[in-house]
């Protein structure tokens, strides 16, 4: 039998364990090591997944020292992400990245030059791209059905949906709402149209409903954004108008459009009463607004379903596929800097109080 690739996990929190049930589902791939800061979590993650030859550590340094290992999951809160994988790939390490990518556009570029001087690659963890209805609307974009795409909405967003743990802390999650799902939503716009290069944000941030006890139970910790909005100028004239919420008086923010100059594209989110709308794979509705004989007319798009869970693993087979091959990075860094460049943006810019403009 061929050698097993093998894996370190950094970072043994909630994420963690979708990559280690993905990769126990794979026979050429072995986990062979678990990092964690916290004394103890990530023998305990380990013993969980009866993983009792796997070494533990309590810092990434350590995992990465290792040279056995050849490639590496980092699972870690937002703002050690860069640290990681800068570690990961200087030890000679390929890195599957969770998203967001880093926490500022800066360290997303420190990671780009890490992964050029290491020679190895970097992929972003954004499992909806293997969703068969997100790859549909890629599919018929790229086909020019919509022609020429100025103008992109996003939309969905929870209207009760705000989680615990790191994710609310500043220090830890750098970001929200944003960070958390809105990333999520960007990469279906920006990969559906080609990802064009951003160019300007002018955004609003809030965080009305997770410092309010009223409506969440841990708001005296509470100390990123829950809802934000933002004005996006790309390349090619188009315009990004982008919103996302963890919590809001309203059951979505609006549909996905895309509108181009010979047709648009309508992409519902799928219904969920309180908790859903990230754009996580899953879709409602797909509709298709032309002229046919010089009459308007809308042409639903039929549909496939797909569980989540198989998305996740889609994407982590990919990586390992990639690792094993030689093969280049499923979901490149090249793509998701433009990604990670609006979230800087749109802090930036909702710090600020007016546009910036967006320095690649």
């Amino acid at each position: 039998m061929a050698k097993k690739l093998r894996i370190g996990i950094i970072g043994t929190g909630g994420i963690a364990h979708a990559h280690a049930n993905a990769y126990k589902n794979f026979k050429d791939v072995e986990i062979v090591a678990g990092a964690d800061i916290i004394p103890g979590k990530a023998r305990a993650f380990l013993d969980e997944f009866n993983l009792a030859k796997a070494d533990a550590y309590e810092s990434c340094e350590e995992l990465c020292a290792r040279k056995d290992i050849d490639a590496v999951s980092v699972c870690t809160y937002n703002t050690q992400h860069a640290v990681c994988t800068i570690a990961a790939l200087e030890s000679g390490k390929h890195v599957l990245l969770e998203k967001p990518m880093t926490l500022t556009l800066d360290e997303a570029k420190a990671v780009m030059a890490a992964e050029k001087k290491s020679g190895k690659i970097v992929s972003i963890g954004f499992q909806p791209r293997y969703g068969a209805n997100f790859r549909l609307v890629h599919d018929l974009i790229a086909a020019g059905t919509l022609g020429d795409v100025y103008y992109v909405q996003t939309g969905g967003g929870r209207r009760r949906g705000i989680p615990g743990r790191t994710f609310i802390d500043r220090d830890k999650a750098g970001v929200g709402a944003l960070g958390d799902i809105g990333c999520y939503a960007l990469d279906f716009a920006l990969n559906s149209i080609g990802y064009p290069k951003p160019l300007t944000v002018s955004a609003v941030a809030y965080d009305y409903f997770g410092k309010n006890p009223k409506y969440y139970g841990e708001s005296e910790r509470f100390s990123v954004d829950d809802f934000s909005a933002a004005f996006v100028r790309l390349e090619g004239g188009i315009t990004l108008d982008f919103r996302m919420s963890w919590a809001m008086h309203m059951d979505t923010t609006g549909d996905f459009l895309f509108l181009g100059k010979d047709a648009g594209l309508k992409v519902r989110q799928p219904h969920y009463e309180l908790w859903g709308g990230a754009w996580d794979g899953t879709v409602g509705d797909i509709t298709l607004y032309h002229d046919v004989f010089g009459k308007p007319t809308a042409t639903p798009i039929p549909i496939e379903k797909q569980e989540k869970g198989n998305l996740f693993e889609s994407k982590v087979r990919a990586f390992v596929d990639a690792v094993l091959t030689g093969g280049k990075a499923p979901i490149p860094t090249s793509q998701i800097i433009y990604n990670q460049a609006i979230i800087d943006g749109i802090v930036r810019s909702a710090a600020c109080g007016h546009e910036v403009e967006i320095a690649l």
